[in-house]
């Protein structure tokens, strides 16, 4: 019975996960929503301290398309969010989660949105950034735009918006303690990278599965290798088969926090 291929994506994704748990991202717990999905992440968010979300413990989902990374995932809050580039249904408002087409309405430069260079590790990143420095040009959520608006040229004297967050991040501490989650207060603890366990040892065999194909290439690579060395040596002629590539994605950090 042949070995069906694994798609691409899935070992993308796999291969970020890998990193995003030996290399966690200041602030932020992946897990799997389910142990055999790779497509739909879960994300819990730990507002940073010194900012208005300090203590807060919010969650979101990541669904990553079939064609990842050629196209971006989306990004949802599950925790009710009060923000001027957050949607009412959760759903985040930024450049770099668009689809890379040319779109001179948007206001937005290609360069701006989704490439196959981005990554998880780039979302989270500008995800934080666009908490604490959201884009009122052209905002999700225009009651908070304007409230956020009030507040910052204030410079904090209109308390409404920071009112409204305060309450939102209160709400959260009965979830992170349903969760067994202890959320960081201080720098020192927000700063902290500790790799997170798997759950159990479903997740390292779904690793391993999905790079046989490529360690049995790679075998046979080498086996063509040492039997065209052998045939060299003694004056046979060497037979060239059809080899075929494996596609690998370099991870590179070209973060974009431009929003929408």
């Amino acid at each position: 019975m042949a070995h069906q291929a694994t798609p691409s994506s899935q070992k993308a994704l796999m291969m970020e996960l890998k990193s995003l748990q030996d290399q966690p991202v200041e602030g932020f717990r992946i897990t799997l929503v389910e142990e055999s999905d790779l497509y739909n992440w879960e994300v819990a968010i730990f507002g940073p301290p010194n900012t208005l979300y300090e203590g807060g413990y919010f969650k979101a989902h990541i669904k990553f398309p079939v064609d990842y990374p050629y196209s971006p995932p989306t990004f949802r809050f599950l925790t009710k969010m009060w923000h001027p580039n957050i949607y009412e249904n959760g759903d985040v408002c930024i450049s770099i989660l668009h689809p890379p087409v040319d779109d001179p309405q948007s206001g937005e430069l290609p360069s701006e949105r989704w490439n196959p260079t981005q990554n998880v590790r780039t979302i989270l990143l500008s995800v934080i950034s666009l908490l604490n420095e959201p884009n009122t040009f052209s905002p999700a959520n225009v009651d908070a735009s304007v409230m956020f608006r009030k507040w910052r040229d204030s410079k904090g004297k209109d308390k409404e918006y920071a009112e409204i967050i305060r309450k939102q991040v209160m709400s959260t501490a009965a979830e992170a303690e349903r969760d067994g989650v202890k959320v960081p207060t201080t720098l020192a603890e927000y700063c902290v990278q500790t790799r997170v366990p798997s759950q159990d040892s479903s997740s390292d065999l779904l690793y391993d599965d999905l790079y046989d194909d490529d360690m049995e290439e790679e075998d046979e690579e080498e086996d063509e290798s040492e039997m065209e060395s052998v045939g060299e040596a003694g004056g046979l002629s060497a037979v060239e088969d059809g080899g075929t590539s494996t596609r690998r994605y370099d991870n590179q950090d070209d973060s974009g926090n431009e929003d929408s």
